[in-house]
């Protein structure tokens, strides 16, 4: 077998066989194949496209790449959810413990934020001594003891993702649908959970900007998890303004904290309960969708899931008093307000723009290797659709970094659209649940 051959099928749209896909995952993973001929393979599949089955083949080929989890040993279900990526999408941090009060497991693997999206290891390494890199025996003793653990990806878990990503980024190729769903769904499947819960952005502020390319990543990635045996559900979800009202990685663990206080602002809530409700009723824990979200909102409102995360960040070996003291959290040595300089409504929020505001304040990273300021953020008071009086806060910034506040103010604010008339505030939540 060689991979010119294999380059040239694809080039003319032929299916490659699971045999051909497995050849050059392993071999490139290996350092068996080039780069140049890998990044040939990657351009072709682009502009071609793969099959569901071919992108299956992809996605087994890359989990074989390395380890996998076995959570057999620990009883009961198992759930897991992946977002695609937002800006102030802090919803891990409320659905993990939530799920966990209600009996399901969640062994849960993420990452780091890199660009205008966040990630969860940043946010959960705001609060004091919070660790996220755990031994396999750790992790694995922290389910069984508590259900819940949120860790980082160990090296050997789908490696070949990891080299083939590094490759898509240098050759333009990040924005393949086939390739997406296969680098998502190899970690997912590889982390070894019995329930998968997609949620998938668009807009603005998401890396799907359109609804349409979101619904067929979704049912694409939603496919692959049933050929592997798996209880899939996806939902497509608004990105054209940040969830809740908090962007930044202290600032968002503490609005994720006011919802499992039974508060915190509501779209936030709406998202972490609807999740909750469709996994419970994959599980069998509930004969629908919408008798889950009830019992989600009273694990909320009763502290059950606020004590479970209480735990989760003692097992952890952070400090677990933050969820009653605030001030315990990093805080920024300045604040700067962004005022509104006329009346009108708040028309959009470009998103992406805010993400990458809040990225110059050292909340996120433009390269991997930045360190992240974990004070570092911005509040907003206002969102699409709010009334606004002249001198009114829109936004508060917060920061270390005073030499860079003009520079992000400016960026914010070309970010932020007033007019005069209210304008219709967009839906979170799409009505298609993809199973």
């Amino acid at each position: 077998m060689r991979m010119y051959d294999i380059i040239n099928k694809k080039k003319h749209g032929i299916v490659l066989t699971q045999e051909e896909m497995a050849f050059w995952v392993q071999g490139f993973a290996e350092g068996n194949i080039s780069d140049y001929q890998a990044a040939a393979l990657l351009m072709a599949i682009y502009f071609q496209g793969l099959s569901i089955d071919e992108t299956s083949s992809l996605t087994s080929s890359m989990i074989d790449s390395g380890e996998t989890i076995d959570l057999s040993r620990v009883p009961g279900i198992k759930g897991d959810k992946h977002s695609t990526g937002g800006v102030g999408d802090k919803t891990t941090l409320v659905l993990a413990p939530l799920l966990a009060s209600m009996g399901i497991t969640v062994a849960k693997m993420s990452g780091r934020g890199l660009g205008h999206t966040g990630g969860t290891l940043d946010k959960l390494e705001s609060i004091p001594g919070f660790q996220v890199d755990l031994s396999p025996e750790e992790f694995m003793k922290q389910v069984e003891n508590i259900g819940v653990a949120i860790v980082g990806q160990t090296r050997n878990l789908v490696p070949a993702d990891k080299k083939i990503y590094a490759l898509r980024d240098v050759t333009a190729t990040v924005d393949s649908v086939p390739l997406i769903a296969a680098s998502v769904m190899s970690k997912k499947l590889a982390a070894g959970a019995d329930i998968i819960v997609l949620d998938v952005k668009f807009g603005s502020g998401a890396f799907m900007k359109t609804r349409p390319e979101a619904e067929n990543l979704a049912r694409m990635m939603v496919d692959i998890g049933k050929k592997k045996g798996k209880k899939m559900a996806a939902i497509l979800t608004g990105m054209e303004t940040p969830l809740g009202y908090a962007v930044g990685n202290a600032l968002e663990v503490k609005e994720a904290i006011h919802v499992l206080q039974g508060e915190g602002p509501q779209d936030l809530r709406e998202l972490s309960v609807y999740l909750t409700g469709i996994t419970l009723w994959l599980a069998g824990k509930v004969s629908d969708a919408a008798k889950g979200r009830v019992q989600a909102e009273k694990h909320l409102d009763d502290g059950s899931a606020l004590e479970k995360f209480r735990e989760l960040i003692a097992a952890q070996h952070g400090n677990p008093q933050v969820i009653y003291d605030e001030s315990l959290f990093p805080e920024g040595k300045f604040r700067y307000s962004l005022l509104a300089d006329q009346d009108g409504y708040l028309g959009s929020m470009d998103t992406e723009g805010i993400g990458l505001a809040a990225m110059k304040l050292g909340a996120g990273r433009s390269k991997k290797e930045d360190l992240i300021d974990p004070a570092a953020g911005i509040i907003f008071y206002k969102k699409t659709g709010d009334r606004i009086r002249k001198g009114e806060t829109i936004a508060m910034l917060h920061g270390n970094n005073e030499e860079q506040i003009d520079e992000v103010r400016d960026f914010l604010k070309k970010s932020l659209t007033l007019q005069q008339e209210a304008k219709a505030i967009p839906s979170l939540i799409d009505d298609l649940v993809i199973i």
